[in-house]
């Protein structure tokens, strides 16, 4: 498949990104609903670690989808941690989806800011808000994106809920500058301004 060359602001269009996040946060689901049954599971030069790699067509773009080993952040740990690393430096052309289980949402944010602070575009996908809901666990999802400064999506990959959302969110992938998200969390900066999205709620992503 030859690969385009693309960037996030040349109308809008991508073809690569990373999937991301600590273990066990339904990355694999999400890839799998994603991709379908068009993926291919590779070493990482010189590694016994896997990793997949798949793709998607929405509305005649096509992406490259790499489900990136898991990792809790960019100090790796062992040897998938250090392949996740590399992949994350190696594709700077990429998009970064960071995914979060939302039963333990404040463990994703550490490597969600070190992500923020590469460079990359990033969208977010907040998965397992059904196990939420059942835990009685609330996500202020507009809260959560006005102090990132990226899209936020609720998502349940094993069932599909917010997959058509998600997917329409990925042109809208931003790069987001550390200190003003910094500056954010310490009350100090102004409503971050999201290309294409407004955050109204007219899209139903947070009207959930």
């Amino acid at each position: 498949m030859a690969e385009k060359t693309e960037s996030n602001n040349s109308n809008n269009k991508i073809s690569k990104i990373l999937m991301v996040g600590n273990p066990n946060v339904g990355k694999s689901a999400l890839f799998n609903r994603l991709t379908g049954a068009n993926a291919v599971v590779s070493n990482y030069q010189g590694t016994t670690v896997d990793f997949t790699r798949g793709s998607l067509i929405d509305e005649g773009t096509e992406y490259n989808i790499i489900d990136v080993p898991g990792t809790y952040s960019l100090e790796a740990r062992d040897m998938a941690e250090d392949v996740a690393i590399k992949m994350l430096k190696e594709h700077k052309d990429a998009t970064a989806i960071i995914v979060l289980d939302a039963t333990k949402i404040e463990r994703g944010l550490y490597l969600t800011l070190e992500i923020i602070e590469l460079g990359l575009p990033v969208l977010i996908a907040v998965n397992m808000m059904d196990a939420a809901r059942d835990k009685n666990i609330e996500i202020d999802i507009y809260e959560l994106q006005r102090i990132l400064g990226v899209p936020v999506v609720p998502i349940v990959a094993i069932s599909g809920e917010g997959l058509k959302e998600l997917i329409a969110m990925i042109r809208k992938a931003q790069v987001v500058n550390i200190e003003m998200v910094q500056n954010r969390l310490k009350g100090r900066d102004e409503e971050p301004v999201i290309s294409g999205c407004g955050s109204c709620g007219k899209c139903g992503v947070f009207n959930r």
